[in-house]
């Protein structure tokens, strides 16, 4: 869908009635959702500008740019609340090579540090890749042991690393997560839920209840796949239930915060994303 349709489809979320009861979430966008052309500060800005609450922000080895990230997050009054981290896939934490585990938890390591110095109370951690190479017992294996490597640091910063389900032939249903998870016994390893990686193969409102007090964050994009093409699509345009997303947020009483990962876009483009999430969160989004 190009610029001018999406915002033109806005409509049909406009004629829908106001709910009566918003899930207390706050509205988070992903930093790299903000144009790449405009310096750090004003990237925040357009963030606050466009409605959003805090922001995700990716690992940033640089110390000046996680200090002027920090300083502009500050200057715009916006909280960064997580940390994507950036190296899991090149360096698969699952990878039988210990020199590239290695270089993965240093990444981890600096996405931690990254947190602490930005008042994030999150990393976000790809935790294992099945392929050719790695056979699905061992990527169990060799992640929840390389992960265990990052719970004393996780402890001493007191930020969450929290596991994220994604198209990595890995944690595969919710009962799987949820055990994944448990194994730790950490209160330092949690689940960060992404509602629109699951659809292929179950439904994200299963998955929500079933993880409950595990999650600790969530992902929110839409997904269409019944119309012969699978794709990403804008929030409200897929086949995704969100009526049936925001019961299952109310019944764990998820009270945490939900960020939008879609394609970056400009100042109109974000604000009206901003508005399609509140309706998620209002129960009032209808298109589609």
């Amino acid at each position: 869908m190009n610029r001018r349709a999406f915002l033109q489809s806005a409509v049909a979320l406009a004629a829908v009635p106001p709910a009566t009861s918003r899930l207390p979430i706050f509205t988070s966008v992903e930093y790299n959702m903000l144009p790449e052309t405009v310096a750090i500060p004003e990237r925040f800005q357009m963030a606050k500008d466009a409605g959003f609450e805090r922001i995700e922000c990716p690992t940033t080895s640089d110390p000046g740019d996680a200090r002027k990230m920090k300083d502009a997050a500050v200057a715009a009054g916006i909280q960064i609340h997580s940390v994507m981290n950036m190296d899991h896939w090149k360096y698969p934490l699952s990878s039988p090579d210990p020199a590239v585990v290695e270089k993965s938890l240093d990444g981890a390591r600096v996405s931690l540090h990254n947190a602490k110095l930005w008042g994030a109370d999150t990393v976000l951690i790809v935790p294992a890749v099945v392929n050719a190479e790695t056979s699905y017992r061992d990527a169990y294996k060799r992640s929840q042991e390389s992960i265990r490597k990052l719970i004393p640091l996780a402890e001493e910063l007191r930020v969450i690393v929290a596991i994220e389900e994604v198209w990595n032939k890995f944690l595969l249903s919710p009962l799987e997560f949820a055990r994944y998870i448990d194994e730790f016994e950490s209160p330092w390893i949690r689940s960060y839920f992404d509602v629109g990686n699951v659809v292929l193969y179950g439904y994200p409102q299963d998955w929500i209840r079933t993880l409950g007090p595990r999650i600790v964050k969530l992902h929110i994009k839409d997904f269409s796949w019944r119309k012969l093409v699978a794709k990403w699509v804008p929030l409200g345009e897929g086949d995704i239930d969100w009526h049936a997303i925001y019961a299952a947020l109310s019944d764990i009483g998820y009270k945490g915060t939900a960020t939008v990962e879609l394609s970056a876009g400009d100042a109109p483009y974000l604000k009206e994303v901003n508005r399609r999430l509140n309706a998620i969160l209002e129960n009032r989004l209808a298109i589609g």
